[in-house]
């Protein structure tokens, strides 16, 4: 069963993803978020199909690469079976033939993993706005407004003292090492003092770009080496 939310109602979500970890912190995420509600989780495009079946809802957060079928593939059946839910995508491919095809099937936002909550929370906020818009617009404008609530805003704003130029040149410093770098290493590549180099770095972290992890085997307290991840590495 799908349909729109009754007013006053939160948002109902479903949440499709084969990763369990994912899955739960996808969930959590949802729960964050005030007018939405998790109504559950489907680790497979036939277990999102019975899920619809039996529970209410407004919202599919879609892994688009699920065990037995492409996300795609899945919503593309949903809506010839009658299910009318929206769809935000998450996915870890960049290929714009998908996306394209994906609006024609009720995608109405993409996330790209690896994400944050504010990512996410950003999105969802979004969608309420335009999922609350009824009745008849005025005019163009007021169409035109409509739809763009559901456009991603320009880059989030960087914590005070951080600049995206220099950002840039840590972040691919980190791509370009194989083995991963510390924050003295960073400096050295890039130009910086160390303590700037730890505050960009910790930054990427916290944006689920980097991780970091002990550098063991010398004297005193371990250096902390941290590795670029990947678009749709496990683990944000």
């Amino acid at each position: 069963m799908t349909g729109t939310a009754p007013e006053g109602q939160p948002i109902r979500v479903l949440v499709v993803e084969d990763d369990p970890v994912a899955a739960d912190a996808h969930v959590m995420y949802v729960g964050r978020v005030p007018g939405f509600v998790a109504v559950g989780k489907a680790r497979t495009g036939a277990e999102a199909r019975r899920a619809l079946e039996r529970t209410p809802v407004d919202l599919l957060l879609l892994d688009l690469h699920l065990p037995d079928v492409h996300g795609l593939q899945l919503a593309r059946s949903l809506r010839a079976a009658g299910h009318h839910a929206d769809v935000i995508a998450v996915t870890s491919a960049r290929d714009l033939a998908v996306v394209r095809e994906g609006v024609s099937l009720g995608v109405v936002q993409y996330v790209l993993k690896p994400f944050t909550f504010a990512t996410l929370r950003d999105r969802l906020v979004r969608y309420a706005e335009f999922h609350a818009a009824a009745g008849e617009a005025s005019g163009q404008d007021e169409v035109d407004r409509a739809l763009a609530t559901l456009r991603a805003p320009g880059p989030a704003a960087l914590p005070k003292g951080l600049s995206a130029p220099t950002l840039n040149r840590v972040t691919a410093a980190l791509r370009e090492a194989a083995v991963g770098l510390t924050a003295a290493g960073v400096a050295e590549t890039v130009g910086i003092s160390r303590i700037t180099a730890r505050r960009y770095l910790e930054h990427l972290v916290d944006a689920g770009r980097a991780d970091r992890s002990p550098l063991y085997g010398q004297v005193g307290r371990p250096e902390l080496v941290y590795r670029y991840l990947p678009a749709g590495t496990p683990g944000r």
